[in-house]
């Protein structure tokens, strides 16, 4: 399937795609599909929604050349499908699906679709944790010395929104989720990285299995003349590492390494065969936590695999700062210092955040269910928090496992601004208070950054 641009475009053009969900990704789809003369059908499977209002949110130059069904498709409408390719949140064992397959539709998804259709290089960052920042700063450095350089994929960019804008001399810098993994086929990266894998998705990966392979699909068709950088530290990378098709390129906060990056004391060290030498000190950056000094040497090793010199890297990383939504600090109201770190949906994202904390803490959690376990995120929070505030779906599951080990200080809000004002009604001079939920934020928010903008809106207010 090692096919170029111009010949993808030969095998779809005039061709019906359909395309699923009227998100970020199906409104990326549609344009590209426009781009290269297909003819996209975009399919919205919520019945509420209105017509004018998806098209409305297509490209001008799209609106009059997409088909839009709302709800089903019809037989005839299926039979005429050459391609689907699903938004990353719709599920792709659902009888629907099965039935586009039983048709002969080929199945892809949206960074797959854009890859047969993008040219230059690509950098593709996938884990569990991590991935916003490390690949924010690998496009920070990446701009200071490519002229071209494109951010895409989970960060909130359309990759097929810009594929065609791509040329053999640009980079594009992309964020992967395990989602958006689970259908590729000729994806190829240059540069790859797995930053960490710990269990999460469960409920729509089913197995923990499931959700290590589609983190490694990200090396898909990769060989030793390509890079994928991996953690030594997690116990899923450190075994895949022995399997890897790429060259790897090994980085850790735990481990003296005779080849690639570790972190000692402060410095963070290059080696290379036995010999290191300290390319900075973490405290040169403004980043806090173990979590992102393994970030800037993931981004590091990637810099390095697409040929960036040290001396272009260090004013880069030294200026970069935290992306919004991780560890991030708002303000210092009544002596007490508030953290949103509402994109930690996880469990072991979570974790992360409780340990760049330094002081007594008043920790807000909770949200949607996604059949995570909170037993080593509640035993690394237990001697920092003061006060667990639970909101959401799993609150009762939270305090359950809070009370195992001990955490009795609980508080159950029903809505995010009762948790808020309890708070700041106990918070003390010297605490810290920190939103770092541990779950998704489906349910109660649109999404994590809604979360997170509403925290820090209430702080900045007090």
């Amino acid at each position: 399937m090692n096919m170029d641009r111009e010949e993808w475009i030969k095998k779809y053009a005039g061709k019906k795609i359909l395309v699923i969900g009227a998100g970020l990704s199906g409104v990326g789809s549609v344009h590209l599909a426009c781009e290269i003369g297909a003819k996209p059908i975009l399919l919205e499977q919520n019945e509420q929604k209105k017509e004018s209002e998806i098209r409305s949110s297509l490209h001008e130059s799209d609106r009059q050349r997409c088909d839009i069904v709302i709800g089903k498709l019809s037989d005839e409408q299926m039979e005429q499908l050459a391609l689907c390719v699903p938004s990353p949140v719709v599920a792709l064992d659902t009888p629907f699906m099965d039935d586009l397959r039983n048709r002969g539709v080929e199945i892809i998804s949206e960074v797959e679709f854009a890859f047969r259709f993008a040219k230059g290089k690509l950098l593709a960052i996938t884990g569990t944790n991590g991935k916003t920042t490390t690949t924010s700063l690998v496009y920070a450095i990446m701009k200071s010395v490519c002229k071209k350089v494109f951010l895409v994929g989970n960060i909130g960019f359309s990759y097929a929104e810009r594929a065609m804008e791509t040329d053999d001399e640009s980079v594009t810098v992309a964020e992967i989720s395990s989602f958006q993994l689970e259908a590729v086929q000729a994806f190829h990266a240059d540069v790859s990285a797995i930053l960490n894998i710990t269990p999460d998705h469960l409920n729509r990966h089913h197995t923990m299995e499931n959700y290590i392979g589609c983190k490694e699909q990200i090396t898909r068709n990769e060989s030793k003349e390509d890079t994928c950088v991996l953690n030594r530290d997690n116990v899923y990378t450190w075994k895949f590492a022995k399997e890897c098709p790429a060259h790897t390129v090994l980085f850790s906060s735990q481990e003296k390494l005779e080849n690639g990056l570790f972190l000692d004391g402060d410095q963070i060290i290059l080696a290379k065969d036995g010999k290191s030498e300290c390319f900075m000190r973490f405290s040169e950056s403004t980043l806090v936590g173990i979590c992102n000094a393994e970030n800037i040497m993931a981004a590091i090793a990637i810099c390095l695999a697409a040929g960036v010199e040290k001396e272009q890297m260090l004013p880069v990383i030294r200026q970069f700062r935290a992306v919004p939504h991780r560890i991030e600090y708002v303000a210092t109201k009544g002596g007490a210092s508030y953290y949103n770190d509402s994109k930690a949906t996880n469990p072991d994202a979570a974790i992360q955040g409780i340990r760049a904390m330094d002081a007594p803490t008043i920790l807000i959690a909770g949200g949607y269910d996604k059949g995570n376990s909170y037993d080593d995120w509640i035993k690394e929070a237990k001697p920092k928090v003061k006060e667990l505030v639970l909101i959401g779906q799993t609150a009762p599951q939270i305090a359950a496992c809070a009370q195992k080990y001990g955490i009795e200080s609980l508080y159950f809000a029903e809505t995010f601004d009762e948790a808020l004002k309890h708070c700041t009604e106990i918070a003390k001079e010297g605490d810290a208070v920190l939103l770092s939920p541990a779950c998704a934020s489906w349910g109660m928010f649109e999404n994590y950054e809604q979360r997170g903008d509403l925290f820090k809106e209430y702080v900045n207010q007090l």
